[in-house]
């Protein structure tokens, strides 16, 4: 028998939730678990058959995890028995142990420091005698790799196409949309969705409860009207029901009729789905139809809305969002392939696929992101860095980057990014290149893309920025689709963002220094020209 999952910092006022889970089979008549400070045992002819879960408070943990554990080690719940303590066992945050000790021998210790890593709200566990392949907080789903064959795929671009495919699906819907988006305001997408529960379709929003800058006007305004139509508004946010299980919802995908969804790198705002003619942002977006992907995809909605930290939203009466309307060209229109294999990617439980993905390019690999961020001063994006490595065995990699005012006016950002992996390209002579874009000449508002396509076989199409923060401790969703025909589709989109690009910005020019050459040669001139003069 052993430990197999614990959690000595839970979220609840003086950790009443911790809680341990052990592993195994038989009898646990020997058995003995502590911390050296505290312990229990079990109750003469407790059998296991699997796992065990033992609580410090049964109500607290039911009150975290919906469920009663199988056991509690204080007596606070006649529902649930006690296990036999002895000294009261209680787990510190930041430094303690716990071992286990069958017929008086110690068969398991776990230390932290040491063994794991202490985080509020993290569940330590045990994977293929590993302890925390991933950071997993209180309240997140644990989703193995999936992947489905054979399914429908129209890929579409943002500006270009997103609305037409978006207003396409809706209107498709004959019982049900579900919409998990970080941010809505979009008065088209707003209304596409009461158009759609006004025929009698189930509709249903999951929102973020706390963007970067808090809950727009526009938003609440967006809030109010789907309210006033009938559709539920939920948020996720930490409060007293409890703590959010992710650091920000940042998915962006809508459930059709357990039949289709439609997964993109888009916020649902006019920026992400503008009128077709209108510029807006560049994204990249898919529309899968196939019964097992669109439930794969509900029952992840329903999971994130079925926790204790979803509330519901009621929004404000509020002015429409503002916009200014800028002709766009639009020369992408949205293109459907069949026979495609495609393979979720849910942050934070299955985003390692992205490494695999990246690790998998044998000639090209195009990146396109809003922006990278390295892991700290002397370490790079693990993403970025698994591509640089794909580019040391003769793999061609282009990083196309946003160049938007927020995304360069500080001294670490884009423009110093695409510097560094150029540098790192011309000092090691690989395949590599790096680009801003240029906005004017494409006539995007910004790239707000988190796209990558693998030899034009594989594309990845999702949600996830290149940071720490996205792939480790958001909700995220994405795709990886492997089908020709689809790569190439946004290879085209690729290599059209890739061709107007600024080059990898060269030294800025010392305007002071060439003054102060200026006037020395001008100096000397003047004193050349007196001294032939006399």
């Amino acid at each position: 028998m052993q430990i197999i999952e614990f959690c000595p910092d839970p979220y609840q006022a003086d950790d009443m939730d911790e809680y341990v889970v052990v592993s195994g089979t038989g009898s646990l008549d020997a058995i003995a678990i502590s911390d050296n400070h505290g312990g229990f045992r079990f109750p003469s002819g407790t059998v296991i058959n699997g796992t065990l879960t033992v609580a410090r408070s049964a109500p607290a943990f039911e009150k975290t995890h919906g469920r009663l554990p199988d056991f509690e080690w204080q007596n606070y719940s006649s529902q649930v028995p006690d296990v036999v303590s002895g000294t009261t066992m209680r787990l510190a945050n930041t430094r303690d142990e716990l071992m286990v000790y069958e017929n008086s021998r110690l068969v398991q210790k776990i230390t932290w420091p040491g063994d794991v890593k202490p985080r509020e709200g993290q569940v330590h566990f045990l994977e293929n005698g590993v302890w925390d392949l991933r950071p997993l907080m209180l309240g997140q789903s644990r989703l193995d790799k999936e992947t489905f064959e054979n399914v429908t795929v129209t890929a579409f671009v943002s500006p270009d196409s997103s609305l037409e495919v978006f207003s396409g699906a809706v209107s498709s819907a004959q019982q049900q949309v579900l919409v998990n988006v970080y941010e809505l305001s979009s008065v088209n997408i707003t209304g596409a969705l009461i158009d759609a529960e006004k025929r009698g379709v189930d509709v249903e929003v999951l929102l973020e409860g706390g963007p970067v800058g808090g809950i727009s006007p526009e938003e609440k305004a967006a809030i109010w009207r789907l309210n006033q139509s009938g559709i539920p508004v939920f948020e996720m946010a930490t409060s007293e029901s409890g703590h959010a299980p992710y650091r920000y919802d940042h998915a962006k995908y809508v459930v059709i009729d357990d039949r289709a969804v439609l997964v993109t790198s888009e916020n649902f705002g006019h920026s992400g789905f503008p009128p077709p003619g209108e510029t807006g942002n560049r994204g990249w977006g898919v529309y899968l139809e196939d019964p097992n992907i669109a439930v794969y995809f509900r029952d992840i909605y329903q999971t994130d809305t079925g926790g204790p930290a979803i509330v519901p939203v009621y929004g404000s009466e509020g002015p429409a969002e503002v916009y200014t309307v800028v002709p766009y060209p639009a020369p992408f229109a949205p293109a459907t392939f069949t026979g495609a294999r495609v393979t979720p990617v849910i942050a934070p439980d299955t985003s390692s696929a992205i490494s695999g993905l990246l690790e998998s390019a044998q000639e090209s690999i195009g990146i396109e992101q809003a922006y990278i961020t390295n892991e700290s001063k002397t370490g790079l994006n693990s993403y970025l860095a698994t591509a640089i490595n794909a580019s040391r065995r003769g793999v061609h990699v282009r990083v196309l980057l946003d160049s938007y005012w927020y995304n360069t006016e500080d001294e670490a950002d884009n423009d110093e990014m695409v510097a560094l992996i150029n540098h790192i390209a011309a000092t090691e002579h690989l395949p590599l290149e790096a680009r801003c874009a240029d906005l004017k000449v494409s006539g995007f508002e910004k790239i707000h893309n988190k796209g990558v396509v693998i030899d034009d076989r594989a594309v990845l199409v999702s949600s996830i920025n290149w940071n720490t923060n996205s792939p480790g401790f958001n909700r995220e969703a994405g795709v990886i689709i492997e089908q020709p025909e689809v790569a190439r589709y946004f290879r085209t989109v690729f290599d059209a963002d890739w061709s107007p690009a600024v080059r990898s910005p060269q030294p800025s020019t010392d305007y002071l220094k060439i003054a102060c050459v200026i006037a020395v040669i001008g100096l000397l001139l003047v004193l050349y020209y007196r001294r032939h003069i006399r």
